[in-house]
């Protein structure tokens, strides 16, 4: 585990609860996971949210999981310190939306 793995999260901020939704194509092809956090995107609030959102649901520490690009956007890379079959399995079992 000496490199992070990679996932692309599209985020939705003040929305009505915390949870992941599921994996969905973006504009290039690309899968990404989409979150929903109650926070708003103001201060850095919703990148912490997503962060521990994406974090309980691979059930890694809270630390295992940063945002790596997009700290502004909606569509945000976030760095994952877990075991990369662990982190492409939960991405496979999400619900395609």
């Amino acid at each position: 585990m000496d490199k992070p793995t990679i996932i692309a999260v599209h985020v939705t901020p003040r929305s009505g609860r915390d949870e992941v939704m599921g994996v969905r194509a973006d504009a290039a092809g690309a899968c990404e996971v989409c979150v929903r956090v109650t926070a708003p995107p103001d201060g850095g609030k919703a990148n912490k949210a997503v962060c521990k959102t994406v974090a309980a649901a691979l059930g890694v520490p809270k630390g295992a999981v940063s945002v790596v690009g997009g700290q502004t956007a909606r569509h945000k890379r976030l760095a994952v310190r877990a075991d990369e079959v662990r982190v492409s399995a939960w991405q496979a079992a999400l619900p395609r939306i």
